[in-house]
């Protein structure tokens, strides 16, 4: 095995890199530590993929560990056989400065595997994504993303053919590929457009017709909401999806940012986040505040309490959507039978509580939606259970 000198050259010498490339690392040949940061161990590849902050070298996020990735993921695909390689993945990205270019070269080593390739041809949220695989029937999904992290971050999620995070068994052979594959510059990969297909609107309506047919409120509503999208993904889908509701977007965040000009940090699970919302809300007295992380898939809630908002955390806004999704499924009449509620087992216990009650079985998992998927599959795949509602205390929350 290497130590971080040896690779920090390995890098150096490799005719992968462009001029402005090598001259970033050969700036900081007399600085130790950070040579030592970048380069004393790859970036771990878990089961949601890869997150790191960008720069070059191998425990950042740069194209060369891009490329090094998708091709193990590639290897993954291609161990299902030639059907699932004519099957494909879904491609998106969020947007952080890189994301796109991160997306298009990972479309082009699988490409170059022999892997059709369905990319987004503009930022899309995560859940979207989820939606793409399963709507297209795709093999895998990837979405080139940092979720809410902060501006120096990016990351690589990797989806399997039911939208969900990658099982354990596929992420496990992933890292697999990536040890075997020692040579960066062994990887292939070409923008043949023959296996290249961008996906443009179409796709997005159908997400947004398959988000508003989960809806179970009916009624008019005169709630007066403010929303933010933090610079990200969220704008365009959930404006539409609140198309007929009063609300109104905070300008200066309303428009793509890699940089998240506005906000310390794009995490709605901070009140800070949301500071010019709140204020916005206030002057014209709206009731509700929402705001999206960048890939849109947490939501945090202020609501107003006399002359200020209350955030609420991911624990109270859970219990309130199970509470109310119960009562609306019961009073619609589409409560299925056996249904079912999944939290994590640091969720508030509050939950189980307002399901038991209601006659729904609550199950635990461990944290992230990809315990929770894995669970939601388990049950619903022996026939006897249907999830309803599944969610964790740091604001992701899935219905159906």
């Amino acid at each position: 095995m290497r130590n971080y000198m040896e690779e920090y050259q390995r890098w150096l010498d490799s005719p992968a890199l462009s001029n402005a490339e090598w001259e970033e690392l050969n700036a900081i040949r007399d600085d130790k530590k950070e040579i030592e940061s970048r380069f004393f161990a790859p970036l771990e590849f878990g089961t949601a993929g890869l997150r790191g902050e960008m720069a070059l070298g191998c425990r950042r996020m740069n194209i060369h560990v891009i490329r090094h990735a998708t091709q193990a993921f590639a290897e993954v695909i291609k161990a299902e056989g030639a059907g699932a390689c004519s099957r494909g993945i879904a491609i998106c990205f969020d947007c952080r400065v890189n994301s796109e270019r991160f997306a298009h070269e990972a479309a082009s080593v699988m490409a170059a595997n022999g892997i059709h390739v369905r990319i987004f041809d503009a930022l899309r949220p995560t859940p979207e994504l989820s939606f793409a695989v399963k709507h297209y029937g795709t093999t895998a999904g990837l979405n080139i993303t940092a979720s809410h992290n902060p501006k120096e971050y990016n990351g690589y999620k990797v989806y399997d053919a039911k939208g969900c995070q990658l099982c354990t068994a596929d992420a496990a052979a992933a890292l697999d590929y990536i040890n075997a594959v020692d040579d960066y510059n062994a990887i292939p990969f070409c923008n043949d457009h023959a296996n290249i297909h961008p996906v443009g609107d179409r796709e997005l309506d159908a997400f947004i017709a398959a988000v508003e047919q989960q809806s179970l409120y009916t009624q008019p509503s005169d709630l007066k909401i403010v929303y933010t999208p933090l610079h990200g993904t969220g704008n365009v889908p959930v404006r539409r999806v609140l198309r007929n509701m009063h609300v109104s977007v905070v300008k200066s965040q309303e428009l793509p940012d890699g940089n998240f000009s506005t906000v310390r940090s794009p995490n709605p699970e901070e009140k800070d986040a949301l500071t010019l919302a709140i204020a916005q809300a206030k002057a014209e007295g709206a009731d509700l505040v929402l705001g999206t992380d960048p890939d849109c898939d947490r939501v945090g809630i202020a609501v107003r309490d006399g002359d200020d908002y209350v955030l609420f955390t991911g624990n109270q806004t859970g219990v309130l959507l199970l509470d109310y999704l119960i009562g609306a499924m019961k009073r619609s009449g589409k409560m299925p039978a056996n249904p079912v509620a999944l939290k994590t087992i640091v969720t508030t216990e509050m939950a189980r509580k307002v399901a038991e009650s209601n006659g729904v079985k609550c199950f635990d998992t461990f944290t992230g939606f990809k315990f929770m998927a894995e669970k939601m599959n388990e049950l619903e795949s022996a026939g006897k259970n249907t999830v309803i509602f599944s969610y964790e205390e740091s604001y992701g929350y899935m219905i159906g």
